[in-house]
């Protein structure tokens, strides 16, 4: 276990040391009434630190967690964080960053030097800034992989974190790695994504190298991202970043919020006028004082060696897991193997994304053991790499005894949810509790180990549980019926990302909050009842009308009762009282 003592008296980097400082001081005064909120709202957001629906002092501390990689000890850091500033327990998202809730500000400080202290930092998590960059979690370890993308997400997190031209964007701006097309870093609805990839040269030889996307994006208003070019070569890739961050900064609207994402230039400039400034802009940044150029620093002293590539990226046999003991199950769902390299990961199931303090320390104590790596996934959960064969039934019972070894890594049970109306300012439902309730409708009907089909849920529209990447998707809305307000959600159908494209979902049907579950396990029961061998979800989608098609079949559940006669369909999961769409001030806007 992390010795918190010995780690404070560590004296922290002089800058980090001043900026906390700074903050600390900022806070007081802020208390203190000697600082407006909107100056201070500014401050803390850019420090990661986002105010709660509960008001009062209670705030969201977002540590970045870049390309989901962690150690021990910052596992056990955040054991420690969750007993000492929060509730006991932590949360992982779809963008990799740990989250803390009801952390009282006058504490922030303090649980930001101890976090500094195990090299963690919440700078830029949030705010108008370059957030947290998500890479691949199988990165090294993937067998269709081009290049190994670890080290080219660590230099382009140290190239921005703390950069003056990173500081004041118009809007937060995010970016993500892949090694393959496969795209499992989610590239493909990013400000900026990228994805390795080849290209032949004149002696015959091959060149491993980039394709680069930009003005990708979610939200309410979702976009795909643009291919900037072919090929960027690895000297190029870190200069070509830049170009687009600088872009963003010269021409995103900093007048309207809503229109502020990188996204919305497509629209107003159109792409080819906005590929042609970033080129313009790339090619002048060699006369700056600080051009990237070149291969960095990380790239230089660990390699990009890619794991091995398999003969093609959909090779694979769908999972079966009827009839199997629990470590079988296990093993066929989580284990993932590199077939050229002989590489071994395995998935910890963090159901809803959370971890109590006591996994925290479990897995840093089941870490070190091992010797492996470990990212946390895009999907809310955890991945332990470099394993051996003869290490995984270990694993798998250490991670039972923690309650983690459910075989449900990418599958059905795998709900990824957003914090939803329990912290959230503008979500209007309890996403993880309809993520709770769906978990339990597909157990007990004995659907949670179907694979190939993954659910999403978020609390509003701006896709914060990225609802519109996903096989089956909700956003949260209000609905009325009997002439009372009821918690609701939209479903949509189709949902995918892969191959360097991105499908987003298209709606199926509006449901009550409490029928939703149903209409979940209605959809996977057809799907699993009536799919030909491989074939994925779309396919069968596609081939069995769309959604608007399938959400026909799912109108029987769009009814609200009288409330006198079930008023469990006017109070939202989680809650005592009657429904009401309560939407704050929105701070995580994506």
């Amino acid at each position: 276990m992390i010795d918190v003592a010995a780690l404070r008296s560590t004296p922290l980097d002089p800058v980090v040391a001043e900026e906390l400082d700074r903050f600390e001081d900022a806070a007081a005064r802020f208390v203190a009434g000697e600082m407006d909120d909107e100056a201070f709202r500014v401050f803390r957001l850019n420090q990661g630190v986002y105010g709660q629906r509960q008001g009062g002092h209670n705030q969201m501390l977002r540590v970045k967690v870049p390309h989901g990689r962690v150690t021990p000890e910052q596992l056990d850091m955040f054991g420690h964080v969750a007993d000492e500033y929060s509730r006991g327990w932590g949360h992982l998202t779809t963008r990799q960053n740990v989250q803390f809730h009801f952390v009282q500000l006058e504490r922030v400080g303090a649980s930001l030097r101890d976090l500094a202290a195990a090299g963690l930092t919440s700078r830029e998590a949030c705010g108008d800034t370059v957030r947290n960059v998500a890479g691949c979690h199988l990165a090294g370890a993937c067998p269709f992989e081009v290049l190994d993308i670890t080290p080219w997400a660590r230099a382009t997190t140290d190239l921005f974190l703390r950069n003056p031209l990173a500081q004041r964007l118009p809007r937060k701006f995010k970016i993500n790695f892949s090694g393959c097309a496969t795209d499992c870093g989610q590239a493909m609805f990013n400000d900026v994504g990228v994805i390795g990839v080849t290209q032949p040269r004149p002696d015959g030889t091959v060149e491993a190298g980039f394709r680069v996307f930009f003005a990708g994006g979610l939200g309410a208003n979702p976009h795909p991202a643009q291919a900037l070019e072919e090929f960027t070569s690895r000297e190029d890739l870190l200069p070509t970043i830049e170009a687009i961050l600088r872009v963003q900064d010269h021409y995103g609207n900093r007048d309207n919020k809503l229109r502020a994402r990188m996204k919305w230039l497509v629209d107003t400039m159109g792409v080819e006028e906005l590929r042609e400034r970033i080129v313009k802009e790339r090619r002048f940044l060699v006369a700056s004082a600080t051009y990237p150029g070149g291969l960095p620093a990380p790239v230089v002293a660990e390699g990009d060696a890619p794991a091995g590539m398999a003969t093609r990226p959909d090779e694979g046999t769908p999972v079966q897991l009827s009839g199997v003991d629990p470590y079988r199950a296990w093993e066929a769902a989580n284990v993932v193997r590199g077939r050229a390299n002989g590489t071994v990961s395995a998935y910890a199931h963090c159901r809803l994304g959370d971890i109590t303090s006591d996994q925290f320390r479990g897995l840093a104590d089941l870490q070190r053991e091992l010797g492996s790596d470990l990212r946390i996934t895009n999907r809310q959960n955890l991945v332990f790499r470099d394993l051996t064969e003869e290490q995984l039934p270990r694993l798998y019972d250490r991670l039972a005894a923690l309650q983690m070894a459910s075989p449900g890594a990418e599958l059905a049970r795998d709900v990824v949810a957003c914090p939803g109306a329990d912290t959230c300012n503008l979500a209007v439902t309890q996403s993880r509790g309809l993520a709770d309730d769906i978990d339990r409708a597909l157990e007990d009907s004995g659907l949670a180990d179907v694979g190939g089909v993954r659910v999403n849920i978020s609390g509003c529209t701006n896709s914060c549980g990225q609802h519109h990447i996903s096989d089956i998707g909700f956003f949260g809305l209000e609905r009325r019926s009997h002439g009372r307000p009821a918690p609701g959600y939209q479903m949509l159908l189709g949902g995918h990302v892969g191959q360097m494209a991105v499908e987003f979902g298209n709606k199926a049907a509006k449901l009550p909050a409490k029928t939703a579950s149903a209409a979940v396990v209605r959809v996977v029961s057809r799907f699993a009842d009536e799919r030909a061998a491989g074939e994925t979800f779309q396919g069968w989608l596609d081939r069995s009308g769309g959604a608007a098609t399938v959400g026909e079949g799912l109108r029987d559940l769009d009814v609200f009762p009288d409330p006198d006669e079930a008023p469990d369909f006017y109070v939202d999961f989680d809650e005592t009282g009657p429904y009401e769409a309560e939407v704050g001030r929105g701070e995580c806007v994506t």
